[in-house]
């Protein structure tokens, strides 16, 4: 009797965060690993102690490429018997308002975070089915059950990205694949600082008497100390990402840290306008966004002076 084989497992945006955590792990398992990263990225595997072996591969991979993404699910079904396990993990954030995002920006922000990792999806299923086996972690986050302020087109891709793996999980459950959503919220890193600003966000950032000065300064803000406070790390969430692919029936989704956990249950409970009425009032310095309407209103009049006034135009109008 033949030893079953390794598993390969495929992990994208592996060089750094969770993917790199992710990657670290999975070589001290016994599985076959191809971490891939963008091609400027990937001296920083060596500087993690990464190197290519026996079990492992380390590929360049732009998700938003169609070619590369061809040619390393073909690499891995030549020489390997194809991926077992794709990790979705690869992202890209925008710190923007509605009001602040291109078309270009919608279209590469959707791009990244969902439509590429549904591409790969669909590259690596026809041979998982016929192996009846498979595992689909699509990294989403705290942002795809719930939106934030100046991340509106981030929680959008998460959204739509959740919801393609709910259809899915349905889908391919038949053939014994299972999809699960792995649901991080806040972690203690810096990876705040890899959240990019559009053309416009950046500007309106910069000045102080921008309409949404406030609304970009106070969430900016607020993430970097919650970030900085909070026990949750990318080591942690990616101990819960193995957990997850090694279960015998991976749940859907699977809240990654304590805020998650929080989140999820204060949607399903409360009723949806205190819901949204809560999270309103949480937002940091939420009195301050928007127009000031103290300096803009002019000051209040006595009953008195108002009826003076009143006649002094009656007699003008004479």
């Amino acid at each position: 009797m033949q030893p079953e084989r390794r598993r390969t497992v495929l992990v994208t945006g592996a060089s750094t965060g969770i993917g790199l955590e992710l990657g670290k792990l999975l070589l001290q398992r016994p599985y076959r690993v191809i971490l891939t990263a963008r091609q400027a990225s990937l001296s920083r595997f060596a500087k993690a102690g990464i190197q290519e072996s026996e079990h492992c591969w380390i590929r360049p991979l732009d998700i938003t490429k169609h070619n590369e993404r061809e040619q390393v699910i073909e690499e891995a079904e030549w020489r390997w018997g194809g991926v077992d396990i794709l990790v979705n993990n690869a992202a890209l954030s925008y710190r923007a308002v509605v009001e602040h995002v291109s078309e270009d920006e919608h279209r590469m922000q959707m791009d990244v975070n969902f439509l590429s990792p549904m591409e790969l999806t669909r590259l690596v299923l026809p041979g998982m089915r016929k192996r009846r086996y498979g595992r689909i972690l699509n990294v989403s986050s705290v942002g795809g059950m719930m939106a934030m302020p100046t991340m509106s087109m981030y929680s959008a891709s998460k959204f739509a990205l959740e919801g393609a793996s709910e259809a899915l999980y349905y889908e391919v459950k038949p053939w014994g694949i299972a999809v699960s959503l792995i649901q991080p919220g806040f972690i203690n890193s810096s990876g705040f600082e890899n959240v990019r600003f559009t053309h416009l966000s950046q500007t309106e950032h910069d000045r102080a008497d921008a309409p949404y000065y406030q609304h970009y300064r106070n969430m900016e803000g607020f993430i970097a100390r919650v970030m900085r406070s909070v026990p949750a790390t990318s080591e942690s969430v990616a101990r819960k990402m193995i957990r997850t692919m090694e279960a015998r029936r991976p749940p859907l989704r699977v809240p990654a840290t304590f805020d998650a956990v929080l989140f999820s249950s204060l949607r399903r409970w409360l009723p949806r306008r205190l819901y949204h009425w809560v999270l309103y009032r949480c937002l940091p310095s939420i009195k301050t966004w928007g127009p000031r309407h103290d300096a803009e209103l002019p000051p209040k009049r006595s009953e008195g002076a108002m009826v003076t006034s009143v006649s002094d135009a009656k007699r003008r109008s004479k």
